[in-house]
């Protein structure tokens, strides 16, 4: 049997209610998207998947691309009735040196993404269930000895934390559009082929494995399969809003995850680079 909840389809399947909702993915190429789509799929919903090449991509049950930020684009066509809006859309931060160009690039990737999110669906005729918009724990600045929340009063006057706090600044325009917005604040994601850990691991495979520094900076991390759990779940769960740190509960400092990653690819952690 099939009823709405306003615009959420509700199905029985074997004798539990089932909701599909119509969720749009912006960023859905990368790493965190590619594995939250995988995820999402499983369950059926209606799913659209932002992207400047749509013709690239073709359409799926229950999956659509659809062309943004081009001149020609009008994805609003396609996202009446929409009930979610993920936006993890930006300039991937472990492509390469963090040079001028880069950091350029970084910042205006993901101000650009957030501006186009909020135009979208100021438009659209119904208010979204939800909002969820990717952002950083580089919010919080960086400290040996400071333990941050997310009532945590600290921000960071670094790049990546500047970098941050636009973004989040930008989001947060997308409130009056949405019953909640949910800001991920995602620590550092790790996935055995993608993210963080291969550039991490690459000095290991190459025996030359160690300690920048003095080895005892913090590493606040969250596996890829925890950190899509967690954004579904958070969409799921009506109580939530506002920012979510995602990180596992235990961080490392970076010599003890040397030493980790040392013993899990029997490779040696001896080799100690100075700071920057």
């Amino acid at each position: 049997m099939k009823k709405e909840h306003g615009h959420v389809k509700v199905k029985e399947r074997q004798g539990k209610e089932v909701v599909f909702m119509k969720i749009a993915i912006a960023g859905g190429s990368g790493f965190v998207g590619k594995a939250l789509i995988d995820e999402l799929s499983k369950e059926n919903h209606d799913i659209y998947i932002l992207t400047r090449h749509p013709e690239k991509f073709k359409k799926q049950i229950n999956l659509t691309y659809i062309g943004w930020l081009t001149e020609e684009a009008k994805p609003e066509k396609y996202l009446e009735r929409l009930d979610v809006f993920i936006n993890l859309a930006g300039e991937s931060l472990n492509n390469g040196r963090w040079t001028p160009e880069r950091k350029r690039r970084i910042v205006e990737s993901r101000i650009e993404a957030s501006k186009e999110m909020n135009r979208i669906i100021s438009i659209l005729p119904d208010k979204l269930s939800v909002i969820i918009s990717a952002s950083a724990i580089g919010y919080y600045g960086i400290s040996d000895d400071e333990t941050f929340t997310e009532t945590s009063e600290s921000i960071g006057d670094d790049f990546l934390a500047r970098t941050v706090q636009l973004w989040e600044k930008e989001a947060a325009k997308a409130r009056s559009y949405s019953n909640r917005l949910i800001l991920t604040r995602f620590g550092v994601i790790l996935g055995e082929k993608d993210g963080a850990l291969p550039m991490m691991a690459l000095p290991y495979k190459l025996f030359g494995g160690g300690k920048v520094g003095k080895g005892n900076q913090w590493l606040s991390w969250i596996h890829i399969h925890d950190a899509v759990r967690a954004i579904i779940f958070c969409m799921k769960d009506a109580r939530i809003k506002g920012p979510v740190n995602f990180t596992a509960p235990n961080p490392v400092q970076m010599d003890t995850f040397g030493k980790t990653i040392g013993a899990a690819l029997h490779r040696p952690h001896w080799l100690t680079v100075p700071p920057s």
